[in-house]
């Protein structure tokens, strides 16, 4: 439960990453807590440093290495080690001096191999002679690197793929499984070719690669030379590459021609947002800065604060109004929450489980900086790195409580307004973090579902009468929404949904029941669940 509850608390989704993870040691603690405030692929961007100073899962590097393939592969056999997938990257990419060009194509290496091991496993099975499980550890990952290109990289050449995995076969100890490694790539070439064809011949047209969906209607895919099984199950998560149960929790939600768009959603780039800062500028300033520094944005509907940033941006940090304090990254699902809570000047507020500090610093704005925020959270390093936040956009209504929030009795009915952003598996924002997908099980699910009803029973009794709470996850699980805000609502009758008024714009994403429920497919932005409830009476 420890190292569950450890690894949601460095996410800035807030997602967990719990299940059978590595063994975490205080120098993994240590690493993992520089990367609270970005998801991923923005870690990258910022280069920030790490202490990985005896951390044995860790590769040395040189820093006269220039190969992006080989960096990736050092990567990869770092996580495969137990390593998080965006520790092991930053590691490799602070040790190198590499172009922005080869940077973005490790980057897209290693998440993409991390992303996809399932269906890449499934291919070495169906072209090898041995099973992948079969294979030494570090041929599988230069496999997986090869076909990877193969399957989703059409701006490489298959040629270039090859020879390039042949030679990093050879450089790692695998000199007399050249051979292999170029046969069975090009018997992958060889069945895409032939599956091609075929359907040329059959009057299917030819697809180029980027515009041929994978299908679900053949046991064997147009996209992939892959042999499906029959099982809805099975079939997406091979084809998708998921795990069997999260598959079947989406299914059991939207149905199969859904949950096939969700996965599709969740394995693309991520989109970065920003939240813009009304009280030292206003959209209109950041969106004509950022153009006129060659950086495309699109707002987003219903969202006042929000600006969706288009293609590749550089270092974040560098970007127009950062250090003034112009914006925050934040995802345009995540602002939705602290519109719901609508807190207003010279309220109390607290948020129970606040670090980084996204959420809080976004209702503080809100408040437009007039009257008390209490931010908690059970760990003094990362209170700071809110602190920061709080000191870069310049807000003063921030005052921070180190401490589990299950045990303050001294906020006990002083709060006008709550919000409980709770831990949780991180369901629907998969796509930000390439192998949490490989580290949340259903056990863990269930022990963070526990935890989620102990929370929000326990900061209830901040709320005044008549006042206000905001529970909100990123995941897509039933068991972490529907189901916890059901036991919460069968224990406390002087509770009720209030869902948003029928002209709030937020009710574009509310549910019959009252609730908002965000599918990435749908909206185009992170999964969230999100539900606004008020004390009736005093519960005393």
């Amino acid at each position: 439960m420890q190292d569950i509850i450890f690894r949601k608390s460095c996410d800035a989704s807030k997602h967990t990453t719990g299940g059978a993870p590595p063994a975490i040691n205080e120098t993994n603690k240590s690493n993992a807590l520089l990367f609270c405030l970005l998801p991923d692929f923005l870690k990258v961007q910022l280069f920030i440093p790490l202490e990985t100073e005896g951390n044995s899962n860790l590769t040395v590097l040189n820093i006269s290495m220039t190969n992006p393939r080989q960096i990736a592969f050092i990567a990869l056999r770092d996580v495969h080690k137990g390593a998080y997938a965006d520790v092991a990257l930053d590691r490799v990419l602070q040790k190198v001096n590499l172009s922005d060009s080869d940077r973005r194509l490790v980057t897209e290496l290693v998440y993409g191999s991390v992303r996809r091991q399932r269906t890449l496993d499934t291919l070495i099975d169906q072209l090898g002679k041995k099973k992948f499980h079969q294979q030494p550890k570090d041929l599988r990952t230069i496999l997986n690197l090869g076909l990877y290109q193969l399957c989703y990289q059409e701006r490489i050449p298959a040629s270039a793929a090859v020879n390039t995995t042949v030679q990093l076969a050879k450089e790692n100890g695998f000199s007399g499984l050249t051979g292999f490694v170029n046969g069975l790539l090009r018997q992958y070439i060889r069945l895409v070719e032939k599956e091609q064809g075929s359907r040329r011949a059959g009057g299917a047209g030819g697809d180029k690669k980027e515009n041929s969906p994978f299908s679900t209607s053949s046991p064997l895919s147009p996209h992939l030379p892959l042999q499906l099984p029959e099982n809805p199950v099975e079939r997406l998560g091979i084809l998708h590459s998921f795990p069997d149960w999260i598959i079947q929790v989406w299914l059991d939600q939207i149905g199969f021609a859904e949950t096939e768009k969700l996965c599709e959603w969740m394995n693309q780039t991520p989109t970065i947002d920003l939240r813009i800062n009304p009280l030292c500028t206003d959209i209109e300033t950041v969106e004509a800065a950022l153009q006129s520094a060659g950086i495309l944005v699109r707002r987003i509907p219903y969202l006042p604060q929000a600006l969706r940033l288009i293609g590749s941006t550089g270092p974040i940090q560098n970007l127009p109004g950062f250090s003034e304090g112009w914006w925050s990254v934040q995802d345009s699902s995540a602002q939705l929450v602290s519109h719901l809570l609508d807190p207003q000047p010279g309220e109390l507020a607290i948020d129970v489980c606040a670090a980084p500090g996204g959420k809080t610093t976004h209702i503080a704005e809100l408040m437009g900086d007039k009257g008390k925020i209490w931010a908690c959270d059970r760990t003094p390093s990362r209170l700071r790195k809110l602190q920061q936040n709080a000191e870069r956009l310049n807000l003063q209504s921030i005052q921070v409580c180190t401490g589990d929030s299950r045990n303050l009795p001294q906020f006990y009915n002083t709060a006008d307004r709550v919000l409980v952003d709770a831990p949780c598996s991180g369901l629907g924002t998969l796509h930000r973090h390439a192998d949490a997908r490989w580290r949340q099980t259903p056990e863990s699910v269930q022990e963070l579902s526990i935890l989620q009803k102990e929370l929000v029973s326990h900061t209830s009794n901040f709320v005044k009468s008549g006042g206000v709470l905001v529970y909100a996850t990123c995941t897509l699980h039933p068991a972490e929404n529907e189901d916890a805000l059901a036991a919460f609502l069968a224990e406390n009758p002087n509770w009720q949904i209030e869902p948003p008024r029928t002209d709030s714009p937020y009710s574009a994403y509310s549910t019959p029941q009252g609730w908002l429920k965000v599918w990435p497919h749908r909206q185009n932005m992170d999964g969230f669940f999100m539900v606004r409830l008020r004390k009736t009476n005093d519960s005393a």
